[in-house]
C-alpha cells in the first residue's frame, strides 16, 4: 500500500483508534506515520487534562501504521512512554519513525506534540515481526 486513501481505508478497521478515539492518519509510508487528534472533552481526565491513555493509543496506532507498511505484519511487543508536558493546544500530532526494522523485531520512536509545537510525550516501541 502506498496510496494514503488506501492506507486510511485499511487502518480504518482499527475501530478503537479511528472511531472511538477519533484519530486521523495524516501521513503514511513504510517506517513513518503521522496521525492527528482533535481534543474533545471525552479525551480529558477529572483534572481537565488529556488522559494518558490517549497518548498511548495515538503512539500505538502510529507505530502500527509505520511498521505494518513494511514487508511483514508486526505487533507491539513492548512500549515505554514518557510524559513531557501538559497539552496546551487543541490538536495532538503523533509522528512515528523507524529506528530499525529487522527480520524478527523492530524499534520505533514516536513523538507527540500539540498544535502549538509543545512536546507532550515520547514513546519507544519494540515490535515483533510475525512473518
Amino acid at each position: 500500500m502506498t496510496d494514503l486513501e488506501e492506507i486510511k481505508a485499511y487502518f480504518g478497521a482499527d475501530r478503537f483508534a479511528t472511531e472511538q478515539t477519533g484519530i486521523e492518519i495524516v501521513e503514511a509510508a513504510p517506517g513513518h506515520a503521522k496521525c492527528m487528534l482533535k481534543i474533545e472533552d471525552r479525551h480529558k481526565n477529572a483534572l481537565g487534562q488529556v488522559m494518558g491513555g490517549v497518548f498511548f493509543v495515538m503512539a500505538d496506532f502510529a507505530f502500527a501504521i509505520a511498521s505494518n507498511l513494511q514487508k511483514s505484519p508486526t505487533v507491539t511487543q513492548t512500549s515505554q512512554i514518557t510524559y513531557l508536558s501538559a497539552v496546551k493546544g487543541e490538536v495532538l500530532f503523533a509522528e512515528a519513525e523507524k529506528i530499525r526494522h529487522g527480520k524478527s523485531t523492530c524499534f520505533y520512536k514516536t513523538l507527540i506534540k500539540d498544535d502549538l509545537g509543545n512536546d507532550v510525550a515520547y514513546i519507544t516501541t519494540t515490535g515483533f515481526v510475525l512473518g
